[in-house]
């Protein structure tokens, strides 16, 4: 008969009894309050240190391959708490490394660390006490590496008893490197739990319960592993003959790798269940949220920005909750972290914080940018350094840390709002409702004019404009706005031929000498490259003055194809939309080699568009209409060739105004002008 004490079953149970005790000590010590730590950011810079000071080219394939050498690492405080980062992490150093406090018994120290961190969340406890032990790891590594080329280091490493010759000791150094990415692993497993929506979303009792239960063992041996690898790694620094027997100490890492690793196995199955029924559940309740109506925009905001973050928003250095846009339309611009190129970037913010018209509605509105990155939930540091940088320069707020964003949100959005990866802005009302699903042409076209952003609002501003010179230049650069109000006649014009350019501009030369005041504004074509920048140069210098600079160029092809969008939407009005018609021409003359003009004045409808060979054919025959330039202005009748030689003799009844005795009026017929008769009636 097999004696008690190895019996399988009675060990699992002698086993599970003394977790279950432990378990009950480390809940005494636990004792979290308002303190959290930026964990994402902080285990991300431990990984960092353990990744760039591990010893050979071998051990770093077992990090993340994609990471580079100029990784961004960013400074992390403590939220909530009086004491500096650097002083949490500095005392757990000193526990750590000081063998007399609790003796050598390990799990004595270990409980010491639980008490000094009994206000820290789980996660936070694990991530503080990894970065006291990487600071121990990546002092041994720097001095190492810079040993034979910097005397300073050189120097330091004489100081700490540091040998040149740790080559002995590889089998050793390997296990503790993977010792602490097991310890990563399960830290990264605790923070995605802790990050989990559970106040939002009820879980099933037993199976939150049984993950709590595997996190706190977990928590426990990590720092219990962290403890093991600061005691070799300062045995390492010294070379104490305690220490020389390297097969034993990673024999001790080893053992440790084995119980972490299943540790990590049990507890990341428990948090992927818990993650994947979470997931499902908050997805159905905001596809209820907008079904239903609501008397504020509160409740939408929390479950889209807020489930992972009290203060979702930040404008600079200001923090700001979802109740500080109660009562507002909200416009949720989504997009990469790399948001837009910078000449849509720098027309966006225009139409917005920089349009008259936002003085007028400030307040009632705000942007929020809500960062998404192409790499699903991971984002890299180039789209960090990105997020970083604009977040601090534009003039509307953006998530704190998008990349906490809950995963069933961002899948929300790409499916309910069809966000593929380009930009849209959707907009919600004050009461949570979504009024547009992409605001962001109608944006462009008429900037802050275009609030509340409804596609109603949308429609409205659309019957209001008729195809003209104000529709297509607006408010894009305020001279030549002003000059279009005033009635000047503006040709617009574009190719790439320099020559054809300066031929051109020959031409209207001689229309301009004829009486007919013209103001010439070079547009170049979509996407303007280097050698349009060039040939603007060349015709604003030589030619004509400057009215449009090259961003502004820009922005008018940017505006037009937001046109083309714009009133490509609504499908049913596609075959008869004269706007959309004259647009699309306009877009298309870029697919030519050949050159274009188009002439109007002011807010008329009678614009000329004209393009390859009828241009030039117009051209040629200005000698036989200069003289209708110069009695007729821009009109039409006056450019388009007459039909006969001599006026017909047709007479036109026009009613009397003092406007109509200054302008000059062309029969209908013979395109000719008219003279002036008074009759009384």
């Amino acid at each position: 008969m097999r004696p008690l004490e190895f019996d399988p079953i009675w060990l699992s149970y002698i086993s599970s009894l003394n977790e279950e005790i432990l378990i009950k000590k480390l809940l005494i010590s636990h004792d979290p309050d308002a303190r959290l730590v930026e964990s994402h950011m902080l285990l991300h810079t431990v990984e960092n240190v353990i990744r760039f000071g591990t010893p050979s080219q071998e051990l770093v394939s077992d990090f993340d391959p994609g990471s580079t050498s100029n990784d961004k690492i960013s400074s992390t405080e403590v939220v909530g708490s009086q004491e500096p980062l650097a002083h949490t992490t500095c005392n757990i150093s000193l526990q750590m490394l000081s063998r007399f406090s609790g003796g050598k018994d390990l799990h004595a120290r270990s409980m010491m660390l639980f008490e000094l961190l009994r206000n820290y969340r789980w996660g936070d406890k694990v991530v503080l006490v990894l970065t006291a032990f990487a600071k121990c790891y990546g002092e041994l590594w720097l001095l190492r590496q810079l040993y034979s080329s910097n005397p300073l280091a050189k120097s330091v490493a004489i100081l700490k008893g540091l040998s040149n010759d740790i080559s002995k000791f590889k089998h050793q150094l390997k296990t503790l490197n993977l010792l602490a990415k097991a310890m990563i692993d399960v830290a990264k497993c605790i923070i995605k739990f802790e990050g989990l929506p559970l106040e939002n979303v009820k879980l099933d009792d037993e199976m939150v319960a049984a993950t709590k239960s595997q996190i706190y063992m977990a928590a426990y041996w990590v720092i219990r592993s962290a403890l093991t690898c600061s005691s070799q790694i300062t045995d390492l620094r010294a070379l104490k003959p305690e220490s020389l027997n390297s097969t034993i100490a990673a024999w001790e890492l080893s053992s440790l790798v084995y119980r972490l690793s299943s540790r990590y196995s049990l507890l990341r199955r428990q948090v992927e269940a818990c993650h994947q029924q979470i997931e499902k559940k908050i997805y159905q309740k905001l596809q209820n949220l907008f079904k239903e109506t609501h008397v504020d925009n509160q409740g939408v905001l929390h479950m889209l920005l807020a489930l992972n973050d009290d203060l979702p928003f930040r404008d600079c250095s200001k923090l700001m909750g979802v109740s500080e846009l109660k009562n507002k339309i909200v416009i949720l611009l989504i997009s990469k972290p790399e948001l837009l190129p910078s000449e849509e970037l720098f027309f966006l913010v225009q139409q917005t914080y920089d349009h008259p018209y936002h003085l007028m509605i400030k307040g009632n509105y705000e942007i929020i940018w809500v960062p998404i990155s192409s790499h699903g939930l991971t984002w890299t540091d180039a789209e960090q350094i990105s997020f970083s940088f604009l977040s601090n320069s534009l003039p509307w707020y953006s998530l704190r840390k998008p990349h906490l964003l809950n995963s069933s949100v961002v899948n929300f959005i790409q499916t309910e709002f069809s966000y593929k990866g380009k930009p849209i802005m959707v907009v919600l009302d004050s009461q949570g409702k979504m009024t547009n699903s992409n605001a962001l042409d109608m944006t462009f076209i008429w900037g802050a004019r275009a609030y509340p952003f409804s596609v109603s609002r949308e429609n409205e501003l659309w019957e209001g404009e008729n195809w003209s010179l104000q529709l297509l230049i607006d408010d894009i650069d305020p001279l030549l706005a002003k000059l279009i109000k005033e009635g000047r006649n503006v040709c617009i014009y574009g190719s790439k031929d320099l020559e054809w350019i300066g031929e051109f501009n020959g031409k209207m030369k001689e229309i301009q000498n004829a009486g007919m005041q013209l103001e010439m504004v070079y547009t170049g074509k979509k996407n303007p490259d280097e050698e349009i920048r060039s040939i603007l140069l060349t015709a604003n210098r030589n030619m004509h003055r400057n009215l449009l600079s090259f961003r502004k160029l820009h922005l008018f092809w940017i505006r037009l194809e937001s046109m083309r969008r714009s009133r490509l939407r609504p499908a049913e009005k596609a075959n008869t939309d004269h706007i959309l018609e004259q647009v699309s021409e306009m877009l298309d003359f870029d697919d030519s080699q050949k050159g274009w003009a188009l002439i109007g004045k002011g807010s008329s409808t009678d614009i000329i568009k004209l393009s390859g060979n009828k241009l030039r054919e117009f051209l040629n025959k200005f000698p036989d209409w200069g003289e209708h330039v110069r009695l007729m202005g821009a009109s039409r009748t006056a450019i388009e060739t007459p039909l006969h030689a001599e006026p017909c003799g047709h007479t036109s009844v026009i009613p009397y105004t003092e406007e109509s005795m200054e302008e000059s009026v062309a029969c209908e017929k013979c395109k000719h002008p008219l003279k002036k008769f008074i009759v009384y009636q």
